[in-house]
């Protein structure tokens, strides 16, 4: 119990010290002994040699790691120390090491080891004496050499066989066919960097026996024949190895096999022209093979048959012939009458002959191929399509995008049906404008093209062609709707412009002279801001302003516009909104107002002051003479804040006529505080002989305005008090 307990102290002492220690890595150093450059077979030893500072007492604990190559080569990493021993090329290479502490590590720098040399291969075989297709095992031994080698088996400066392997040795079997051979092998080792490989081994001389089994190739009759003549070919080969089961003979044309037999046979062929060429005998024996070989020549016993269609060209309805001819023949063999001939559509045969006559048309449209016999020997044409051309159809006339007057537009002509090239023609009044071929399916022909009036649309046709002008069509005349662009529009106001009043309506109408509908009208006032705008199918727009006021007076104009995209603008209108008929009276009624007041004021203003002259004069009232009938007039005048009155007697009129006196009359009265002044004017007509007018008994009545002011004028009440004396009269009766 207690020797644990020490133990553990012992043990938790030394690691705690372990655990306070530091360490110093001051340079790591790989030395590699006995030296950078070693021969083959050296002992060699590497060393990782470190200096390390650490504190007193404490024992570092190192690991250490070597590198070939910039791999990691140990597994025990304790020792310092790495051995190779009898090192060998495969060692060669670039090393280096690593120390390694708890915080820290530290790498050498890189040295290259070099081993000197390979070692020289052993060759050896089995047996030396062989028959030609024999196997032999030849050894090549390396021993003592690692990593991987690549082995080579030759035959002077011939590669016989190749082979890589981890292993020193290799031992293939090879197939020799030489009658004698001088092999050797050796084998090289890739490194880091380079390859390097070993001096060639001992050399063995192989005596090798050829196998008699090369054919001798015959043909019968000939190697020059004729088409139909029949050919033998023999491939003959030494017997002595046909009893061998593996024994093979072959008989090749190019790439085709012809026959394939294990003893010795004939090959019987039918010579065509085709069959020129050469023919090879192959004979095979295990891995032996050897051949022979003849060329053949085979004349044609008649030419290929020559397929040809006339006219070129031929149109639906028209007559057509198919021939079938051969150039050549082979005159000692055949005669021309011997051969036979089929004409075939879509492999049916049409007729058992050289010329076939027909009608174009689609039940004569397909593949025509013509067969020629003679002999057994049948040689047939390429097939060859025939299509009967179909004439061309009435072409349609279209247009690309909207026709406007004054602008180009593009003419679509096509025809449906066809046989391209077809050749259209742009013509107006019967004149040729433009051509252009079409060669495409689907393909329109286009042309370029102006109006200036709508009645130049229909001047203009098209004509096809595709088979001279004996099969022209011509097209109806172009019908399209067409696009005249709009004139400049006129802005009209109805009433005119000067007889425009308040609260009246008003409407204005923008027409134009030409333009195709629908038209579309905008109407602006000021400086460009719309009020109405509106599409119509006739030349002119309106738009009513309704209980017009003064603020509606200003510029107005209008566009128009229509498909043509070409927008107008009307000139501009001003537009004045006078007052109405009633506020005018109003303010005339208003002005003359002003003006009688005005006249009033001035004869007001010149009768007081005559009346004030002679008031002056005549401070008291003077009676009418009795012997007068007419009128008395009774005029009181008050004070300067009233107005002066005039009564008419006797004659039952009055006029009452107000002024208002100002100072200066005010002065020429002599206006003072001693109370109110009263004068009287008194009016005397012409007087009339009092005999000749009748008494008459009777009170008149006379009213007069009576104003009493007390104290100064300044003081005078504006409230008047009125008083109305009737005087009494009496007046002298009528004479009779």
């Amino acid at each position: 119990m207690w020797v644990k307990i020490v133990t553990f102290l012992l043990l938790f002492l030394f690691t705690s010290e372990e655990a306070c220690a530091e360490y110093v890595i001051k340079s790591v150093q790989l030395i590699i002994e006995p030296g950078n450059s070693v021969e083959r077979g050296t002992n060699v030893s590497l060393r990782c040699q470190a200096d390390v500072s650490h504190s007193l007492g404490s024992h570092p604990n190192y690991i250490y790691n070597f590198y070939k190559d910039f791999k990691l080569l140990n597994t025990d990493q304790t020792t310092d120390r790495l051995y190779i021993p009898d090192a060998r090329m495969a060692h060669s290479g670039t090393y280096k090491c690593e120390v390694v502490t708890k915080e820290q590590k530290m790498e050498s720098s890189v040295i290259d080891l070099t081993v000197k040399g390979l070692q020289t291969p052993v060759l050896t075989v089995k047996k030396r004496k062989l028959t030609e297709g024999d196997n032999v095992t030849a050894v090549c031994t390396a021993k003592g050499e690692i990593s991987s080698l690549t082995f080579f088996f030759s035959n002077g400066l011939q590669v016989l066989f190749t082979e890589k392997t981890e292993s020193y040795q290799v031992a293939p079997q090879l197939v020799l066919t030489k009658e004698a051979l001088n092999i050797f092998c050796f084998y090289c080792i890739t490194l880091y960097s380079s390859i390097k490989c070993s001096d060639n081994s001992n050399v063995i001389t192989l005596d090798i026996q050829e196998l008699e089994i090369t054919p001798n190739i015959t043909v019968n009759p000939s190697p020059n024949v004729v088409e139909g003549d029949l050919i033998i070919f023999k491939c003959i080969v030494n017997t002595t190895y046909q009893i061998n089961s593996d024994f093979k003979i072959l008989l090749i044309y190019g790439q085709t096999m012809l026959s394939l037999t294990m003893a010795q046979k004939d090959y019987y062929m039918s010579a065509k022209a085709s069959d020129s060429g050469e023919y090879e005998c192959i004979s095979r024996l295990g891995g032996v093979s050897k051949s022979s070989a003849m060329n053949i020549t085979v004349k044609e016993l008649f030419s290929m048959p020559a397929l040809s269609i006339h006219p070129a060209e031929v149109f639906e309805g028209e007559p057509f012939t198919i021939s079938c001819e051969i150039n050549n023949i082979s005159s000692e063999r055949i005669q021309k009458d011997e051969i036979r001939y089929s004409i075939f559509q879509d492999q049916t045969s049409v007729i058992n002959g050289s010329k076939y006559n027909g009608i174009a048309g689609k039940a004569s449209n397909g593949k025509y191929m013509c067969v020629a016999e003679a002999k057994g020997i049948i040689k047939k044409t390429e097939m060859d399509r025939f299509e009967a051309k179909v004439l061309v159809s009435k072409p349609e006339l279209s247009v690309d995008g909207p026709v406007i007057v004054n602008q180009s537009f593009l003419i679509h002509c096509h025809s449906t049906n066809g046989s391209l090239p077809i050749i259209y023609s742009l013509k107006r009044d019967n004149i040729t404008l433009n051509r252009t071929k079409v060669s495409n399916p689907h393909e329109k022909a286009c042309f370029l093209a102006l109006i200036t009036t709508p009645s130049d649309i229909n001047r203009y046709v098209c004509e096809a062609e595709n088979n001279g002008q004996v099969s022209s069509k011509m097209s109806e005349r172009l019908h399209v709707t067409v696009i005249v662009p709009v004139g400049k529009p006129l802005l009209t106001v109805i009433p005119v412009p000067g007889n425009i009043e308040e609260g009246s309506d008003v409407t204005l109408i923008c027409n134009i002279q030409k333009g195709s509908p629908p038209i579309n009208f905008t109407f602006y006032e000021g400086s460009g801001t719309e009020i109405h705008n509106t599409i119509v199918q006739s030349n002119s727009a309106s738009y009513d302003l309704t209980s017009v006021k003064r603020h509606h007076s200003g510029n107005y104009y209008c566009e128009a516009n229509n498909r043509a995209n070409t927008l107008i603008k009307s000139d501009t209108i001003t537009v004045e909104v006078s007052l109405a008929t009633w506020k005018k009276a109003l303010i005339a009624a208003f002005c003359m107002m002003l003006v009688v007041l005005l006249v009033l004021f001035i004869v007001k203003r010149y009768k007081a002051k005559r009346g004030k002259r002679e008031m002056a004069a005549k401070l008291s009232v003077k009676p009418a003479s009795p012997k007068s009938d007419d009128s008395l007039t009774l005029s009181l005048t008050h004070d300067t804040h009233y107005s002066d009155h005039t009564v008419v007697v006797n004659n039952t009129e009055s006029v009452w006529n107000e002024r208002p006196l100002d100072v200066a009359d005010q002065d020429s009265l002599g206006s003072t505080n001693e109370g109110d002044v009263e004068y009287t004017e008194v009016v005397h007509p012409q007087p009339i002989d009092p005999m000749r007018i009748p008494l008459k008994k009777g009170t008149d009545t006379v009213y007069s305005e009576l104003q009493t002011t007390q104290g100064n004028i300044e003081h005078v009440n504006h409230q008047g008090l009125l008083e109305y004396a009737e005087l009494n009269h009496d007046l002298p009766e009528p004479v009779d």
